[in-house]
Parts: structure tokens; sequence; C-alpha cells
């Protein structure tokens, strides 16, 4: 059984070591550490800096999170 994600959309403020990310959710102004996902991995998108991105984020653990989409 797979535990629901919470979604939201944010801006890459930082970047990080080892593909990690830095982002500010838009709406809470709340900071979340990140990774990109593994098709965005695989299909080789660039994340960069100042990108609005959405992002997964596991309910019991609101300080991590893994980027599915650069908007």
């Amino acid at each position: 059984m797979k535990e629901e994600l919470v979604e939201f959309e944010g801006t890459v403020t930082e970047l990080l070591r080892g593909g990690m990310f830095r982002v500010e959710i838009a709406e809470s102004k709340h900071e979340v550490i990140a990774q990109i996902n593994g098709k965005m991995r695989m299909y080789k998108i660039k994340v960069l800096m100042g990108d609005a991105v959405k992002l997964e984020v596991s309910p019991y653990d609101l300080t991590k999170g893994r980027i599915t989409k650069r908007l």
C-alpha cells in the first residue's frame, strides 16, 4: 500500500551537491530539499536555479521531496 503524496509548486532557490535542490514552495514560503525523479534523469531534463517546478512531498516528512516536472 503506497501512501498519498502531497503535490506543491515551487521555485528552485539553490543548487546543492549530488543532484539535490533547495525549493521554496509558492504558497507557504516553506523550503524543501528535493531531488529529481528517475524519468527526468533518464531523459536528461535539466533543472536550473529560478525554475518553476512541481514536486511531491511525503506527508510524513515535509522537509524532503522529489521534483516531478519542470514548469
